[in-house]
């Protein structure tokens, strides 16, 4: 017997390419139900679950969630609708720092889109360090792509080394996320710009919260929070967000203020940090 799938369930379960690319979202659940012995404790009795607990399911779900986003509309859509910072990319000699990079898509995407930029990935999970210099292999992109298993805060990249630090929806997942965007802060220097991509929450808290808000408050209790929780001390962010929170976390940084760019898309929301 012979099956097929209608067009649109094929784009959606086997196009990796795809924007509509849902298949992955069944793999991270089956990450978190492995895990829900020890969710259970460290709710019940404090503390967290490491990122590094959710294996290779939870890690290459993740990266294959956002890689057709990056592959489609970050050097296409997302970076382009800031001019000077894509002016500069453009320019040899341009560099860029990816933090919290995973799987390595978004620093791939900027390398392809941006010939002439060498682009740097830190991330502090090995195994992820491992995964994204093997896309970059495969993309051809090694040669202008390299990734680094480091902590920022604790080992500080070069001081204004990069006209682009960028944070791909992380910060809502560090313990102390005021340290992280200060470390990204002395990475930028002065002439540098620092790009934060995290969820679009809603701007404030209402109940019952819509289809969107219920969503990220269950990826959050199931992985964002308990990933957070799992270092001391730790802000516990979670998920959800909110604008105001990244402000004060910048503020806090020492950066002027979190301003929201004016880029439009359903699923997550742009800051550029002053």
């Amino acid at each position: 017997r012979r099956y097929s799938l209608p067009p649109s369930h094929a784009e959606a379960l086997l196009d990796h390419s795809s924007l509509s690319y849902a298949a992955p979202m069944a793999r991270f659940i089956a990450a978190v139900g492995g895990l829900l012995p020890d969710l259970h404790t460290a709710y019940r009795d404090g503390g967290g679950v490491p990122w590094e607990a959710y294996g290779t399911d939870g890690r290459e779900a993740q990266a294959d969630l956002n890689r057709p986003l990056f592959e489609h509309l970050l050097g296409q859509e997302w970076l382009p609708a800031i001019p000077d910072v894509h002016e500069r990319l453009s320019q040899t000699g341009a560099r860029v720092a990816d933090v919290a990079c995973g799987g390595g898509w978004a620093s791939i995407a900027i390398a392809r889109a941006y010939p002439h930029a060498r682009v740097d990935g830190y991330d502090l999970d090995e195994a992820s360090i491992d995964l994204a210099r093997a896309n970059a292999v495969a993309a051809g992109v090694d040669d202008r792509v390299a990734f680094h298993v480091r902590d920022v805060t604790a080992i500080p990249a070069p001081a204004g080394r990069y006209d682009l630090v960028c944070v791909f929806e992380a910060v809502h997942d560090m313990a102390r996320p005021v340290e992280a965007l200060a470390a990204l802060r002395e990475m930028a220097g002065e002439d540098g710009t620092v790009l934060v991509m995290d969820e679009r929450t809603a701007e404030a808290f209402t109940a019952p919260g819509d289809e969107s808000e219920r969503f990220l408050y269950g990826v959050s209790l199931a992985c964002c929070l308990p990933a957070g929780m799992s270092e001391t001390p730790s802000a516990a962010t979670g998920t959800v967000m909110r604008p105001d929170t990244l402000r004060r976390y910048a503020r806090a940084a020492g950066f002027e203020d979190a301003t929201v760019l004016d880029i439009e898309h359903d699923t997550f929301r742009f800051y550029r940090l002053a």
